[in-house]
Order: C-alpha cells, then sequence, then structure tokens
C-alpha cells in the first residue's frame, strides 16, 4: 500500500475529487488506483472562511516502487499500519473464571477480549443493564429520585455512556491497541467515520446501542454479566486474592480480578485501602460547566455560519493563571447539554453530553482548574490520607447541592463576576439534562481557584471572540474530571495483592473513553500471559 499525506481540498468536496487528487500526486490514471481508504480528515480553518479538509489516504496500486519513484518525494511514501495482536492464549481447561469489577470501557473491552478467548469472565456492575439505566437517570432528571447505584456515573457503559463520547486521545499506540479500539466499535455500530475523522465522536445515543451489542458479544462467548453487583470486600491469604465479595453477602472464589470501577466509585477505593492495596494521591481539576449558543462558536472558529457542509465546531483552550495554575476546557461537546451526574445523596455534580448528530442550541465544556494535595490537605481525616481528594471533592459538590436546593444552579458570567446570585438569563438559554434554578456559585470556590477561574474565562475570551461573553452561563460543580486516586501496579499491571489488576480511568491510568478501552485491553493481556505462566 501507499500513503499520500497532506491533500487539502474544499470542505463539500466529494471521493471523486479526492481519487483525482491521489492519481495527479501518484502520476497514475484515476482507475489505476484500485483501492483507497482515507486514513485521517481533519479541517483546516486557518484561512477563515475558506475552509479545508486535509486528508491522508492509503492506496492500492500496482507495481508500487515504481510508482513512489515517479511520484517522488511529495508526501508519498509506502504503508503498513500495525494490527493489533492478541497474544495466543486460551483459556486453560481448568482454573477459576476471571472477575471484571465494572463494566465501562475498560471492562468491556477487557471481557470482550477474554471471553473470545475461552476465559468466560464474570462482569460485576453495580448498576442496571443499559436500557434500565437510561430509564432511571432520565427519571431522575425530571424529578425523580436518585438511585446511587445506576445513574450517571454507575451501569452498563460507565460514565462514558453519559457522554460527548469522543473518542480521540494523547495516549502513544506503538502496538495498534487504539485502532482496534476503534474498529471494535465499528464492529459493533459506529459509523465507519470514527476510524479516520481526527475528532471521532459516537454520541450517548449510538453508544447505548453499541454497549448492549458487546454486552451480547461477551454472552454469545460464555461471559457472565451480572447487574446490581457491587464488589464490597476481598478475601486475600498470603498477599494473594482468594476470593471477592458481592453486595456484602455473596462471595465468589477468584484468583484474578480487573478493577475497572470508575473514577467515582469512592466507597470501592475505602474498602480497597482497607484491604491493603497500595494507592496515592493523584491531581486532577474542578470548575463549571460553561454554555454558549453553537451558532457563536461556529461563526468564531468557522468564520461564517456553519450550514450543512460542516460539523458543530468544537474548542480547545488553556491558559495560566497568575498564581500558576493550569486552566483549561476540558470534555467540550458541541450542540449538547450539560448533565446532572450526581451519584451520591446530598451532592451534586455536573457533565456535559451530546448526541450523535450533536444538534442541540448550546455548546458547553468544562472550564476547570489544575488542583493538588495541597488543596486536599485541610480535607484529610489524617496526616497521608490517600481519600483526601475524594473529600474535598465531595465538600465542593455538597456546597453545589445546597446552591439551589438539590437543582442545577445556574448564573449568567456578569453575575458571577459581581458576586450575586442571577434571577434571569439573557440571550444564553440553559440546555441541561436535569431541573435547574437560577443561583449564585460565586462563592464555591475559594482563593486561588476562583481567580484562575475567572482569569481563564478572560484569557478565553481573547483567543475565542464571545467567549467572555457577559450572559455565557455557568453551572457546577465539574468535579469528577478524573480519579482522585491512583492505584499503584508493577510491570505486570498487578496491584500490591498478586492477582489485582487495577486499570482505566477509576485506577487512575486513563483519562477517556479509548484511553480506558486500551488500558481494559493491556489488563485483558495481563490475565492472559497471567494463566499461561500459570499453565506451564
Amino acid at each position: 500500500m501507499i500513503k499520500i499525506e497532506g491533500i487539502a481540498l474544499p470542505v463539500g468536496a466529494g471521493e471523486d475529487e479526492l481519487r483525482r487528487k491521489a492519481a495527479d500526486l501518484l502520476r497514475v490514471r484515476g482507475d489505476e488506483i484500485r483501492n483507497m481508504e482515507i486514513l485521517k480528515r481533519s479541517l483546516d480553518a486557518r484561512k477563515k472562511p475558506d475552509l479545508k479538509y486535509v486528508y491522508s489516504l492509503s492506496c492500492e496500486v500496482r507495481k508500487e516502487n515504481s510508482v513512489l519513484r515517479r511520484a517522488g518525494n511529495r508526501g508519498v511514501s509506502l504503508f503498513c499500519e500495525p494490527a493489533y495482536v492478541f497474544p495466543e492464549v486460551r483459556a486453560p481447561e481448568h482454573g477459576m473464571r476471571p472477575v471484571i469489577a465494572g463494566s465501562g470501557p475498560a471492562g468491556l473491552f477487557s471481557a470482550l477480549l477474554l471471553s473470545e478467548r475461552g476465559f468466560r469472565p464474570v462482569i460485576l456492575e453495580r448498576g442496571d443493564d443499559v436500557d434500565t439505566r437510561q430509564k432511571k437517570v432520565e427519571s431522575f432528571w425530571n424529578g425523580g429520585a436518585l438511585d446511587p447505584d445506576s445513574n450517571v456515573q454507575f451501569g452498563e457503559g460507565g460514565a462514558g455512556t453519559f457522554s460527548d463520547g469522543k473518542l480521540n486521545t494523547m495516549t502513544r499506540d506503538p502496538k495498534g491497541r487504539g485502532r482496534f479500539v476503534l474498529e471494535q466499535f465499528v464492529r459493533f455500530g459506529a459509523s465507519p467515520e470514527i476510524l479516520y475523522d481526527a475528532k471521532p465522536h459516537i454520541g450517548t445515543d449510538r453508544l447505548r446501542m453499541i454497549v448492549k451489542n458487546m454486552r451480547k458479544a461477551v454472552t454469545d462467548c460464555g461471559g457472565e454479566f451480572r447487574f446490581r453487583s457491587t464488589l464490597t470486600d476481598l478475601i486475600i491469604k498470603d498477599g494473594r486474592l482468594a476470593a471477592v465479595e458481592i453486595n456484602g453477602k455473596e462471595r465468589l472464589e477468584a484468583e484474578r480480578l480487573i478493577l475497572a470501577v470508575g473514577h467515582s466509585a469512592r466507597d470501592t477505593y475505602e474498602m480497597l485501602l482497607g484491604r491493603g492495596i497500595a494507592m496515592t494521591q493523584k491531581a486532577f481539576a474542578v470548575g463549571f460547566r460553561v454554555q454558549h449558543p453553537q451558532s457563536m462558536i461556529d461563526l468564531s472558529q468557522y468564520g461564517r455560519e456553519r450550514g450543512n457542509d460542516l460539523p458543530p465546531a468544537s474548542y480547545k483552550l488553556t491558559a495560566r493563571s497568575t498564581s500558576g495554575r493550569g486552566v483549561y476546557t476540558f470534555c467540550m461537546c458541541p450542540g449538547g447539554y450539560v448533565v446532572n451526574a450526581s451519584s451520591e445523596e446530598g451532592r451534586l455534580a455536573v457533565n456535559g453530553m451530546s448526541y450523535q448528530n450533536r444538534d442541540g442550541i448550546n455548546a458547553n465544556s468544562a472550564v476547570i482548574v489544575t488542583v493538588g494535595p495541597e488543596d486536599f490537605a485541610p480535607y484529610a481525616r489524617k496526616e497521608d490520607d490517600i481519600l483526601a481528594g475524594a473529600a474535598f471533592q465531595r465538600i465542593l459538590e455538597e456546597k453545589a447541592f445546597r446552591t439551589a436546593g438539590g437543582v442545577l444552579p445556574v448564573q449568567m458570567w456578569e453575575d458571577y463576576r459581581n458576586a450575586r446570585a442571577s434571577v434571569s438569563f439573557g440571550d444564553v438559554q440553559p440546555a441541561v439534562k436535569g431541573l435547574y434554578a437560577a443561583g449564585d456559585l460565586s462563592g464555591l470556590f475559594d482563593g486561588e481557584i476562583r481567580e484562575a477561574f475567572s482569569e481563564g474565562i478572560t484569557a478565553f475570551g481573547r483567543k475565542l471572540r464571545g467567549f467572555d461573553r457577559l450572559d455565557m452561563l455557568i453551572c457546577g460543580v465539574e468535579s469528577r474530571t478524573s480519579s482522585p486516586v491512583r492505584i499503584l501496579r508493577d510491570e505486570n499491571l498487578e496491584a500490591s495483592v498478586k492477582g489485582i489488576i487495577p486499570c482505566g480511568e477509576g485506577a487512575g491510568y486513563a483519562g477517556g473513553i479509548t484511553s480506558a478501552a486500551v488500558d481494559g485491553i493491556r489488563a485483558a493481556e495481563a490475565v492472559s500471559y497471567g494463566s499461561a505462566a500459570a499453565g506451564r
């Protein structure tokens, strides 16, 4: 195969134009290209409003070396994409089934790979199946009771099921695991466009269907999903895992446990500490969700109205406050909604979510400020309290809950700057999932964090026109950006207790759907290698 990089075409150009351009660069006729595949497509908006898509292609032609010589060095080269290969290991005929705690991306991909190789994993999920979970979440958003075990954070598919569904990642991928993740999403129902778009996205509505299809593939291969099944204890003998406890009463023998519990499993962290699992504090970030009209973001990013030939525009902004704290936008949701993402009674947290079409009137993102152990210290129960970060999150969420009587507090930027409660909104109207009310969030953060957030908004207004408009809306608190702890693991991915493999966002080793799935694949590899070693 031959790879061609840097083909720029106007937005709206079709496959015929792309093929003609490729043929011209290769100095062959169009019909000599037997197969052409888009490897990557990114939008170049540097010369607004003259927008272009920039493509990388793979092309199959006869006499590749001859074609390469004629083409010269014009972004043309031989191409061989690394294909992911799982270790050639099958499950031993005798032995305990591996247990996976959590059915988010890390747990699902672990389960998929292990089940397809005969390991028949048992997947424990504290929440409900995705359809039941969806009904409970919508009921909660409409004023119903919160189910602490089945909500935006917990349940089949993990927290990513109620998100924008972005699949981009900064993870280095020499073994092709990331590409494999995208291929599996396409296998189970995602659009093939995610294989080449520079900013791949699925959307919460499509993710729910994909999650169900993956579950069926696992169960068809002998895997077992057990919903409403919380990991409540570990039985450890001679430094090794012997069994797990489920729902405080049932005991299941296990030699291998993949911990993929997600970043909100605070009670699980407490249990792990009690059982001597080595952990450490981890920095994360906190802030608010901000909302702008999607049309404003489109005009700023594209230099024109979006029309039907472009996707809703996105952005990614960073700044540094005078105190030295990093401020940045996170989990930007074009055409999306701010959602009530609470998972504990009396505490309120928010997140962002988009459907596949991203057709909501507002764009939203988290504007967050980095925090570390020095910020958690006042909330520590004892010196070197590993869970001080979780305590810090809980205090913020309790304050947010009280701000508007348990519903989502929403405030205009102008009112936040002047430390007064909003009583109405301007041209920007809330696009939220969950009950909301105008309120005052200006006292939620103290000192450096509050100043850093305000400085960040002002800095972003200089980078993206209209970002700091006075009627911009803020909503909070965004406290679950990543895990407040890291569960330590060795070169074999095992925790301080042998047989336990922490992975994904909850263990502190991932930062999104794709990176969590990749880490889940690595956990499945660790289980298979361990089984192979045990069988020798």
